[in-house]
This record gives C-alpha cells, structure tokens and sequence, in this order.
C-alpha cells in the first residue's frame, strides 16, 4: 500500500507530506484549489510522462517521493529482479524534474529508467479518472484479471507450450541439417569413394618420404654400405684385432693387481658393438631396393596422399580420420529421413498436446467469463448504469499468435445503451460512466486484484443523491481489500471515507499562493461535508445533515 506521498515545488505546492493509511481515503475541497495537482504528483512518482511547467515559478526544479510497503510476493519483485534489484521492506520511487523539463527517476534511491518507474507504478497504483485510466483499461492485462478472477490455472498450458516449443525447434533443426545435408550427398558420395580407394593410413607420408629419400640415393648408399663391410669383414679385421688383444691382455691380468681388467671389458665390449654394426650394416645394404620402379610406385603414391589433403584442406596425416567422419556423414544422411520423420511426429503430438490444454483453459475462461459477467451487471444498477451490458468477450488467436497464456484473446466491452454494439472499455463509456464501470469491476475484482492501491478521481461526476450514496458504498466495500483514495466533490462519497483531507489554496506569506492539505478530525469532517450539501454558507440543517450522514451504515 502507499505509505506516503512527498512533494516539493509542483505547481502551487511548495512542501508537503502526506502519510496515508489503509481503507478508504477522501480528498475533498473547492474546484481549483489543486486536488489534480496531487495526482499529478503521484503520477509523476508513477513513471508518468513529465514537463518543466509543472515546477512551481522560482524553483529549479521539482521532487515527488511516493513510498510502498508490499508483502514480499508482490510482482514489484519480479520487475526489481529483472533489474537485479531487490525489494527491501519499504520501496521509494523517486522523480526528479528540472525547470528545463529534464527528468530523473529513483528506486530507494538508486538512479533507474523512467520505463522502469513507469513498470514498478503499474503494478502499484491505478488511476482512474474521467479523462484517463491505467491498468484494466489496457486489454493487455484482460486475460490475466479473468484467470485471477475465475481461478483458471495456465500451468498445464504452460508446460505444453514449453514442450511444444522444444519439439518444434528439435524437428525444425534437424530438418534444416537434413536440407543441407542432401545438397551435399553428391559431394560426399564421391568423396567417401575418393578417399576408400586411395585408403590413407596414420603416419603414412612420413614413412614414404623417407622411403623415397633413400630410394633416390640407393646407388650411393649400397656403395658406400658395402665398402663399410669391406672394412669389417677383411683379414685383420677390426673385431679379430680387438679379440686378439683382449686374449693377449687375459694371459697377464693375474700379474697387473687388478689393473687390466677395466681395459679388458672395455676391449669386450668394443668386440661385441664392432659384431653388431657389421650385422646391421648387411641388413641395411639388404633392404636397399635398387629397381628404378619402386621409385616411381614411392612417389606416385606420396604425392596424390599430399594431393587429397590439399583438396580437403586437412593435413595428410588426417585424411584417414576424415574418411571415416565423412562416411558416418553419409550414414547419418541416408538414415537423417528416419529421424526427422520421428521428430516431426513427436512436434505434432506435442502440439496436439499444448491445443488440448489450451482448449480446456478456454473452457474455464469462458465459464469465469459468465461469473464476472453477471457480478459486475450486479453492480451497474445502484450506479446508474442500468441501461449499460458489461461483456467479457473470448476469441481465438491465430495459430501463429498463440503462446504460453494459451489460445485465447480476452477484452472487456461494454454497451451503454440497449440496442447499440458493444465496443472497448475506453472507446464506449463516458469520463464519469468510465469511472462507475471502472469501479464496479474493481468491486468485483478487489480479491484478485495484485495492485495495492486505488486512486479515483471524480468517479462521482455528474451524479448525485442515491448514486452518490452507492458510489460511496461501493468504494468503501472496495477499501476492505484495497487501499483507496479518491478525489470527490460528492457529501454521500465523503462521508463514507476512513479517512479524510481538506484541499484548500492558501497565502504563503511572500505575497503568493500555495496549497495545503490538512487531515481533518471528526468535528472538522462534519463541518467540511455541511459545506459539500449547502454550499457557501454552512447552516445547522447542512450540519445535521453531514451528521446524518456519516452516522449512516453501509448498504450495497
């Protein structure tokens, strides 16, 4: 609920605090005396729409706080947590505006957009009044005021749109891979065959360019091999040499003290190394192929290897891995058909899934619709709107315009006289018959209404009497569940208020004129209303008359 209003340098108030409470408040006082500027305040607070005429002449500029106190649950939650805010147990929205027109917005005092003060106000406060009207006005916020009031749960709805939705992307992506893939068959067909006929192995080009390295020096390497083993293996050869020695040096070991034996193994060794190069050396000068044409096979086969992997823009050496990713490819494609075909059918299933959902949440709507319907024609009579039809019309959306709420579009008509065609809320009714619609929705709707606060501006215009009378009641049942203010000239409206300020245009002091808002008092509420009925001069039967009238109960 709105907490407090304050405002400072707008129009003709220059300081001013109001602490409100819950129930019903009134605000009453002569024509001109500035109750519009109020609202103009609060609205300002609300994100509305701002201009420099507004600061009051010789100030530099104008501040309008307006602070709530909500429950934690309140959908002002969810606007801050978009915003990566959080809602403390008192909220302030804060505005700004400068003599040049330039605006500033504040959330408890953190600098924000005006859209964002624009967003948290609508889930705050709505203002009816006879030229303007916020929230049911919007047919936007229809279908969610019907659900809330006829109780008509979207949560089924909502997950099978959910799922209807990850179905469709599902089948719409695969579907699209399958399209590319099959522009690309003919391509992948000739290059699986390509690459299964030249059949690439691992590490292949580097095994067959050293093979073509030693084929194209081969006369030279069997030469220079075969002279090595010349030198091996001739009389006094190296091995012989070096046996001769390490026998000759055994023979006197026993007389050195231990001196030769390290030579003796060091000649071992050599002995047995000198062994092992000649054999491997007669192994190498074996495997060194001489035949022109092994050449020609090395190169043929090394170059087109380099040749596919420049085409396919891999390394040759991962021509063997593309192969096979290519082949899976088309595997996947021949059976890519199979399985779009299942998740076309399983998008299908859920769609039919979310349509039958969605029917049965039109359904429900459409019995809340006759509810509401006949509570609010309840309600028109006592306001003078007997003549008036109030209908709560459903159609279906397009197919290409149905989401998470479900398939339906819901408005708000009326017809004020019989005989002439129901149109939009805004479009058909009068200022003051706006104002009476608007509040007997609001009766309707008080318990499942999310905005804390009702503001009402002359929803008494232009009646008076019996309709005053009901006005008031039903603007003090109202208040039972909402907190309420409203502007009225009406006796009847003012007496039923929990609540009570007098709006009166004052000297400041300086030569000019400001206006004050004083609470009144019981005495002072009597008084204030005795000059509602009887005008410029107050008389003890206007008295006794307010009397009377704030004694009177409620009746709906």
């Amino acid at each position: 609920m709105l907490l407090g209003l304050s405002i400072r340098d707008v129009v003709l108030i220059d300081r001013l605090d109001i602490a409100f409470q819950s129930g019903l408040s009134v605000l009453t006082g002569e024509t001109g005396a500035g109750k519009s500027i109020l609202l103009d305040s609060l609205s300002l607070a609300l994100g509305a729409r701002s201009e420099g005429g507004l600061v009051r002449p010789g100030a530099k500029q104008l501040s309008v706080a307006a602070e709530f106190a909500l429950p934690s649950e309140h959908p002002a939650s969810r606007v801050l947590a978009d915003q990566e805010m959080e809602l403390s147990d008192n909220l302030v929205l804060r505005r700004v505006v400068a003599a040049d027109g330039r605006s500033r917005a504040f959330v408890n005092d953190q600098p924000v957009s005006i859209g964002l003060l624009r967003r948290l106000g609508d889930c705050l406060v709505e203002i009816h009044g006879q030229f303007e009207s916020h929230g049911l006005l919007d047919p936007a916020t229809h279908r969610g005021v019907l659900d809330a009031f006829g109780g008509c749960d979207q949560s089924s709805v909502r997950a099978a749109w959910a799922d209807w939705q990850a179905a469709r992307a599902a089948y719409a992506q695969a579907a699209a891979a399958l399209t590319k893939a099959q522009g690309e068959e003919a391509f992948l067909r000739h290059a699986v065959d390509e690459l299964a006929a030249l059949a690439p192995r691992p590490e292949e080009e580097s095994r067959l360019a050293e093979q073509r390295a030693v084929l194209m020096h081969g006369e030279k390497l069997v030469e220079g091999m075969n002279a090595a083993l010349q030198a091996l293996s001739q009389k006094g050869d190296v091995e012989a040499s070096l046996r001769l020695a390490q026998r000759t040096l055994e023979r006197v070991a026993d007389k050195s003290g231990g001196r030769l034996a390290p030579v003796i193994d060091a000649l071992d060794r050599a002995a047995v190394e000198a062994a092992e190069a000649r054999s491997l050396l007669e192994h190498a000068s074996s495997t060194v192929d001489l035949d022109a044409g092994a050449l020609d096979k090395v190169e043929e086969r090394l170059f087109a290897l380099r040749a596919a992997a420049r085409k396919h823009g891999v390394e040759v050496d991962a021509l063997a891995a593309l192969r096979d990713r290519l082949a899976d490819e088309l595997q996947a494609l021949d059976a890519g058909s199979e399985g779009v075909g299942r998740l076309a059918a399983a998008e299908q299933s859920a769609k039919l899934a979310y349509t039958t959902a969605a029917a049965a949440l039109t359904t429900a709507r459409r019995e809340a619709a006759q509810r509401l319907d006949r509570a609010v024609a309840g309600e028109l009579p006592p306001l003078k709107l007997d003549k008036a039809t109030f209908y709560t019309r459903i159609a279906p959306l397009p197919d290409t315009s149905w989401n998470e709420a479900g398939a339906d579009a819901v408005t708000f008509e009326v017809s004020t006289n019989p005989g002439l065609p129901a149109g939009p809320l805004g479009k058909i009714a009068s200022g003051g018959e706006l104002s009476r619609f608007m509040l007997a929705l609001k009766v309707v709707l008080s318990r499942t209404s999310p905005v804390p606060t009702i503001v009402f501006d002359e929803v008494d215009s232009g009646i008076g009497g019996a309709v005053a009378a009901a006005v008031g009641e039903r603007l003090g049942r109202l208040s039972e569940d909402l907190q309420v203010l409203v502007v009225t000239h009406s006796p009847q409206v003012a007496a039923r208020g929990a609540h009570h300020w007098h709006v009166a245009k004052d000297a400041n002091g300086k030569g000019g004129t400001v206006t004050r808002v004083t609470a009144l008092d019981a005495p002072e509420r009597r008084e204030e209303i005795a000059r509602m009925l009887a005008g410029a001069e107050v008389t003890d039967q206007a008295r006794a008359a307010a009397a009377s009238l704030l004694a009177a109960p409620a009746r709906s």
